[in-house]
């Protein structure tokens, strides 16, 4: 009698394999085709926009987002940076929103001021809504920081007292261009607190600020602690040519200047105090990362994942704190959710900033 049991046996076995080994396969032409993401990214070079020039706190930390970008995002693109300086950064984000290609491979890093900018709609040149773009999120919250007035111990105005004097000779700042925030933060303070201030706008970046004011032409100017620290740090000595006279965008005083009074310690009244908190909002997305509106929603959460997973990497944290600059960020939805407060602020507030930034246009 013919025994067919083995020869069964040894057919079914070997069926097993092909079919395990066709699913194992399958499987794995499925895994690579599974992620589009890091399909479309391998091999690609991402160019992150910086609206200002090279040196400055935007600069810092656009290049220090640079270095760790590339290896948290699916396919590791390369990372360039591109410097796109010009009306304190209104011309990156106009190439943002209008020009750039909207698919996943540009971003940008610019004012913390454009997305108020746009709001209060009196500057003709703005050419962008800041809902529509496809916010990564902020660097920095403002949380640790605080935005200094600094001016030359050597200058005629060395108080408060001395910028609100009638008659008294103007504390003579440097600024950039409309939409940068020591401009804005000048001509809001000019009117809130009444100071005696002259601004003179068009300095090329902040570099170019440092380096006015360190060779005596012009009295001072703002600028962040943090960026201070990275970029120009002989002025925190204790013996440098400069003091602070005042802090911005803090509610209470930064606690290692616990000397120097906040902006809404000075004002002299409710308006004043609302005007400045309503100034202050933008400092919530204080180092703001964006890309075009429309990229494709897979590549956009790609982006907004890698932005957080870069800000809680040991080495990005390393890089930052040698750098010495703030890192508290938020991400996208967080940064909406700051413009939305913006965007609700009471109309006569913002007519008050709008009114404050057209007189500071017309020369005012």
């Amino acid at each position: 009698t013919l025994n067919f049991v083995e020869p069964t046996k040894t057919v079914s076995r070997a069926m097993l394999r092909i079919v395990v080994a066709t699913a194992a396969l399958v499987l794995a032409v499925s895994c690579a085709r599974a992620d589009p993401v890091a399909e479309f990214y391998k091999g690609q070079q991402i160019k992150l926009i910086v609206g200002y020039g090279t040196g400055g706190g935007y600069d810092v930390y656009g290049r220090l987002f640079a270095r760790h970008l590339g290896r948290h995002i699916p396919g590791n693109p390369n990372v360039i940076v591109q410097n796109m300086p010009g009306a304190g950064s209104l011309r990156a984000i106009n190439f943002l929103a209008n020009s750039a290609p909207k698919d996943g491979t540009t971003i940008a890093t610019f004012s913390r001021d454009m997305p108020l900018l746009a709001i209060i709609g009196h500057n003709t040149n703005v050419r962008f809504d800041a809902r529509t773009l496809t916010w990564l999120g902020s660097s920095s919250s403002y949380a640790n920081d605080a935005y200094f007035l600094f001016v030359r111990k050597d200058a005629a105005v060395q108080s408060i007292e001395d910028a609100r004097r009638v008659g008294g000779p103007p504390l003579v700042l440097g600024g950039t261009a409309e939409g940068a925030t020591g401009n804005d933060v000048a001509m809001v303070l000019r009117s809130a607190l009444g100071l005696n201030i002259r601004l003179i706008p068009g300095y090329p970046d902040s570099g170019g600020l440092f380096l006015a004011v360190d060779r005596r032409e012009i009295d001072g100017r703002f600028v962040g602690l943090s960026a201070t620290a990275s970029s120009h740090p002989q002025w925190l000595s204790p013996t440098s040519h400069m003091r602070q006279l005042l802090q911005f965008a803090r509610v209470t005083r930064h606690p290692d200047y616990s000397d120097v009074p906040t902006a809404r310690e000075l004002a002299r009244d409710d308006k004043a105090r609302a005007i400045i908190a309503l100034a202050e909002l933008p400092y919530r997305l204080s180092r703001p990362f964006a890309a075009p509106p429309g990229v494709p929603a897979e590549r956009a959460k790609a982006l907004q994942a890698a932005f957080l997973a870069v800000h809680n990497d040991p080495l990005y944290r390393e890089d930052a704190a040698r750098l010495k600059v703030d890192i508290s960020p938020i991400g996208g939805h967080d940064v909406m959710r700051a413009i939305d407060d913006i965007a609700a602020a009471p109309a006569g507030m913002l007519d008050a900033i709008r009114a404050i930034m057209s007189d500071a246009k017309g020369g005012g």
